[in-house]
């Protein structure tokens, strides 16, 4: 399959964005956000309520599991290569076929309006401006043709929270949908049929999908196919019965029971184009993904979200990308919160990095312009790294295990 073209992408190189920082200081402009990645998830405390903060910032469990996802990262080190380097490094890529400015994309995260009024119509607009794909989460808040919009001339991907068999019409009509809009590849989570066990959640009694409003079942709530059943079973329309729909969306988008491998040949028939498996964390798993035809998996668990006590994403990446990463693209997600992290995924095997929390924390702080600032400092950390490493470009055979040495936490 051809790769199509690149998006449209940023006029400067990721790394000008310091040179342009320093130029506005000059002129008394100084940054209203600042550039250190540790400090954002602070300041989006600050700037939001408690049951979002803890939704946010809630895992599952004593969050054991998001602890390894990021302290994974730690147990390696960047072998910097000296006068090797004559320009800055090629960062383009091709994934699922497409043509890439950078090997990186924003995460599926849901309820976005909970951490700003502008949700993932902020988000999407970010994401398109800064040249990296928007993975719009079937938990939304804004329906799957606005997201679009608001990604025009960006490239959409599709994440599927997978209704179940008796639910197939549901399904059909998402992908249709999602295809009609302009969306190229579906990612399904495979990890969350049921919420995880969440303290904080059950501490605050705060669960967004059962709110009476629009927060996380939009896309239910704006299907034509819902809206006719909803009508037949209950006599009402989406707008005469706000609670009644949400309800009746909730427990059709987060069945409680997972779907099989052999379940993959409904989708394949009713999705035409990628289909990449999130939630992957075995190697088992992801030969499974190879031999039912997928074309992608994403190393995740979710950022600590759903399960604790599993490995970090970071540590089962290598196993998974040697074993399969050949016939598949294999993506990476859970923990990533600097350049430098995304460099360290890239090497041990990852095609893709999906950028998760972070983002969010742009959104509390600053809608729009938040998700354009956190996006622009991590892939100009994320160049300037590899830049100062002496790495030419993001291709396997110059970004892979030999830049990395062991660097273990104990």
């Amino acid at each position: 399959m051809a790769a199509s073209s690149i998006p449209s992408r940023p006029r400067t190189a990721p790394h000008e964005y310091e040179a342009q920082t320093f130029l506005n200081a000059l002129k008394g402009i100084k940054p209203s956000i600042t550039f250190d990645s540790s400090k954002w998830e602070e300041l989006a405390k600050d700037a939001l309520s408690a049951d979002s903060w803890g939704y946010l910032s809630g895992n599952a469990g004593t969050g054991e599991t998001d602890k390894r996802n990021r302290e994974a990262f730690h147990d390696w080190a960047i072998l910097p290569s000296r006068l090797v380097q004559t320009k800055y490094p090629d960062l383009e890529t091709t994934v699922l076929g497409q043509r890439l400015s950078y090997p990186v994309a924003l995460a599926p995260i849901g309820v976005q309006k909970i951490f700003h009024r502008d949700g993932e119509i902020a988000a999407a607009k970010a994401a398109a401006s800064c040249g990296v794909p928007y993975t719009l989460s079937s938990a939304t808040c804004t329906s799957i043709e606005k997201v679009a919009e608001a990604n025009e001339g960006g490239t959409s991907w599709f994440q599927l929270y997978w209704p179940s068999n008796e639910h197939n019409e549901y399904t059909v009509s998402l992908l249709r949908r999602a295809k009609a809009a302009g969306y190229t590849s579906l990612f399904v989570t495979v990890d969350t049929c049921a919420m995880g066990w969440r303290y904080v959640d059950m501490d605050h009694g705060y669960n967004p999908f059962l709110v009476a409003d629009h927060v996380g079942v939009e896309n239910g709530l704006t299907d034509p196919v819902f809206q006719k059943r909803l009508r037949e079973k209950h006599g009402k329309s989406v707008d005469d019965d706000l609670a009644t729909a949400v309800a009746e969306w909730a427990g059709i988008s987060t069945p409680g029971l997972s779907h099989s491998w052999e379940d993959l040949a409904f989708l394949k028939r009713h999705w035409d184009g990628p289909i990449v498996l999130k939630g992957i964390q075995t190697v088992a798993d992801a030969k499974k993904a190879v031999a039912y035809g997928m074309q992608g998996v994403v190393v995740s668990n979710h950022g600590g979200r759903q399960q604790d006590g599993v490995p970090g994403s970071l540590d089962t990446l290598e196993a998974i990308s040697n074993a399969v990463g050949s016939e598949l693209d294999v993506f990476f997600d859970s923990g990533i919160r600097s350049g430098v992290d995304i460099v360290k995924a890239l090497a041990l095997g990852a095609k893709c990095v999906f950028i998760g929390r972070p983002y969010i924390y742009g959104l509390a702080i600053n809608g729009q312009t938040g998700v354009e600032h956190v996006l622009k400092a991590l892939l100009g950390e994320f160049e300037m790294t590899l830049h100062q490493a002496g790495i030419a470009s993001v291709q396997p055979e110059d970004l892979n295990r030999g830049i990395l040495t062991s660097s273990p936490r104990n």
